[in-house]
């Protein structure tokens, strides 16, 4: 008798709500371009554009550099591309169709929150956190619920910042991150 799999949180999600991958501006840096231009063959995927949350081009004074390094002087970022009816260009019928060591870095990192510094917890508002914690017992989090390990969430982080402060691809296989 096979053993039924258990639905991913994130196809849940889509089925109770517009989930992050249709309402979420996507930064990417020129490591994720090279990762997915290199697994798609794609290479007009992105576009430049003023952030739709006028927050995210504000000053942070728990992560000073970020504004810095992701928003040009013209006030611009580079965002995975939409479709028309806003979803994310990668975004399949069954969630996304980039592999993991492929997706955007904040793709990965989502929904932890974290600034140049380190992780600073938990970033969840796309989430329908109502439908999906109780399953799961007292004390879930959405980083639970996904199965998010911690060290792979630092190596991520340290690649998003490396990638934004140098302008260049990261190796994730290197020790040194």
């Amino acid at each position: 008798m096979a053993s039924q799999q258990a639905e991913h949180p994130c196809a849940t999600c889509a089925k109770l709500q517009r989930t992050c991958c249709q309402t979420a501006e996507i930064l990417v840096t020129a490591g994720d371009r090279a990762r997915i231009a290199r697994h798609t063959g794609l290479a007009d995927f992105t576009s430049r554009k003023a952030p739709a949350r006028p927050a995210y081009a504000q000053d942070d004074p728990d992560d000073p550099n970020w504004k810095r390094w992701t928003i040009a002087p013209d006030g611009t970022r580079t965002v995975l591309q939409r479709r028309p009816d806003g979803d994310c260009t990668f975004l399949g019928s069954s969630g996304c169709t980039l592999p993991e060591e492929v997706r955007p870095l904040v793709c990965r990192l989502y929904p932890w929150s974290y600034t140049e510094r380190g992780m600073t917890g938990l970033d969840d508002e796309y989430c329908p956190k109502e439908a999906l914690l109780p399953p799961h017992g007292p004390g879930a989090t959405m980083l639970t619920v996904l199965r998010m390990d911690p060290a792979a969430g630092e190596r991520w982080r340290q690649m998003l910042y490396r990638e934004l402060q140098t302008g260049e691809e990261c190796d994730a296989r290197r020790a040194d991150l």
